[in-house]
């Protein structure tokens, strides 16, 4: 009796496996390193939508740290895609495109790929494509302006600063574009290099600004050449800028921003992944257009607020997320 319960036990435990096994194998590869916080809001975004249908590899160019390195990384990358004959591909922002899907997959292979994360014009990069679709990254600034207004009704003139790299120059050039619809005039936009030039801008600053709106602070180099993360930076800002901080992230206002509308890595994540499994059921890649996020959370930095002596209308707080700042 007992061999019988093992043996239907052994056959319960295969045919299990068969069932659960994946339908999908899909390679994701990130730009950023993977403790960032933006990839790991991406993570959990593709993640939530493949599991368990799809065997996932993950490979990190880890651009943020060391861009100069991109080029080989994604060279190993392509090496990966090869080895693994994924069924389908997702990229996360802008280095994973320019310096892996346009040289080892754009019109090179049928396997549907997915971006995500990306602030550069899709046109750039020679997109829509046959093979190749996904998702536009565009920060919530009309939306954060607006937002900080109703908590500081006083505030007239907003700057921007961002490290100078892709990104950051896509913020600026979004900016110009949509600044004649803000609430608030708009001044300075700062694109960063190292710490030092950081630190020479504090006079400009509070005599020019009112806010300051930044994103995509990570990359900007110490006085030893090393780059840094934006929890890394964003102390520094705080010291030579004495006036509210608008982040476009929430791991931004968490680490020190006053508030935001912040674009989220979930939502990127989510929509690639879910455009990537109608592509590998078989929907064409080039029936699904490529978009853009569109949900923006509220989210306001309760120490910020305290710090600041700074108390809003109740009905400001309403169905904002509260945060305190992280150590």
């Amino acid at each position: 009796m007992k061999s019988l319960i093992a043996a239907l036990g052994m056959l319960l435990m295969l045919v299990s496996g068969s069932t659960l096994a994946a339908d999908f194998k899909v390679l994701v590869v990130m730009s950023y390193e993977e403790d960032n916080p933006w990839v790991r809001e991406i993570r959990e975004g593709i993640d939530g939508v493949l599991l368990p249908a799809a065997e996932i590899t993950y490979f990190h160019m880890n651009t943020k740290a060391n861009r100069d390195g991109g080029p080989a990384r994604a060279e190993e990358a392509s090496a990966l895609f090869k080895s693994l004959q994924p069924n389908g591909v997702i990229t996360a922002d802008d280095d994973a495109v320019a310096m892996f899907i346009l040289p080892y997959l754009k019109d090179k292979t049928a396997t549907p790929v997915m971006f995500n994360g990306v602030n550069a014009a899709a046109e750039k990069y020679g997109f829509p494509n046959a093979h190749v679709s996904g998702v536009l990254e565009r920060a919530h600034v009309r939306e954060s302006l607006a937002f900080i207004k109703q908590i500081l009704p006083s505030v007239r003139k907003a700057c921007f600063m961002t490290a100078d790299v892709p990104p950051g120059r896509a913020l600026r050039s979004q900016v110009d574009a949509e600044k004649a619809t803000y609430p608030i005039s708009t001044s300075d936009f700062y694109l960063i290099r190292d710490n030092q030039q950081l630190e020479g801008l504090g006079k400009s600053l509070n005599a020019n600004c009112d806010l300051l709106f930044v994103d995509s602070l990570e990359g900007i180099l110490d006085r030893n050449g090393k780059t840094q993360t934006n929890k890394d930076v964003f102390p520094l800002i705080q010291r030579i800028f004495n006036k509210p901080i608008l982040g476009a992230n929430r791991y931004q206002v968490e680490q020190g921003a006053l508030a935001a509308v912040v674009k989220t890595g979930q939502e990127q994540g989510e929509r690639s992944a879910e455009m990537l499994l109608q592509a590998m059921r078989g929907k064409s890649v080039s029936s699904l257009p490529v978009t853009q996020n569109s949900r923006g959370q509220r989210v306001i930095n309760v120490s910020a607020l305290e710090r600041m002596g700074i108390m809003p209308q109740p009905s400001v707080l309403r169905g904002a997320a509260l945060v305190r700042q992280q150590p």
